[in-house]
């Protein structure tokens, strides 16, 4: 009923801006409750040339607008290439963030999970925002954006064959062949 009503017609979001973008598929998924909202994104640091992991208990939210507002309510950690994301740091990330005490193992494990997903596939930022827990006790990344190094195309062919230009802005697209 509202996919039919999206396809083939310009959606226009606080992600799109004003001019909107051409609906060409819609996912659908089971819908879930937050109980908490978090951010976690994992960054290519420019400075250092390695892995951070920022993160703030503020999810679902701006969070350039966090961190000028409330800049102590984000978490930064450096993460040493050679040793990844240990279990000790994943689950003090979790902790501090402040998911329950049910959820902490399996927030330890997506963190995880995320870091090598980042490592493998080349990516240059992994955003989570909102990475949640349910109300029913399950970590779960409501959504997210992904950024790939493009230097990494001839390794990571399956990842960038899931490229969808049409969603992108077509002078950067050109600008790019």
């Amino acid at each position: 009923m509202f996919a039919d009503q999206m396809i083939g017609h310009k959606l226009v979001t606080k992600q799109t801006g004003a001019r909107g973008r051409l609906c060409n598929a819609v996912y659908i998924c089971e819908r879930k409750f937050a109980r908490r909202e978090f951010y976690l994104a994992i960054l290519m640091d420019r400075t250092t040339q390695s892995p951070v992991i920022v993160a703030s208990s503020q999810g679902g939210m701006d969070i350039e607008t966090v961190a000028k507002e409330t800049p102590d309510a984000i978490i930064t950690t450096k993460v040493d290439i050679n040793h990844g994301v240990t279990d000790d740091m994943a689950r003090n990330i979790a902790t501090e963030l402040g998911f329950s005490d049910q959820c902490i193992e399996d927030a330890k494990e997506t963190i995880q999970k995320l870091y090598k997903i980042f490592k493998e596939k080349d990516a240059t930022q992994i955003e989570i925002n909102p990475l949640s827990e349910t109300s029913d006790h399950q970590v779960l990344a409501m959504d997210a954006k992904l950024n790939f190094d493009d230097n990494a195309e001839f390794r990571q062919k399956e990842v960038f064959g899931w490229r969808d230009t049409t969603q992108e802005d077509a002078d950067e697209v050109k600008a790019a062949e």
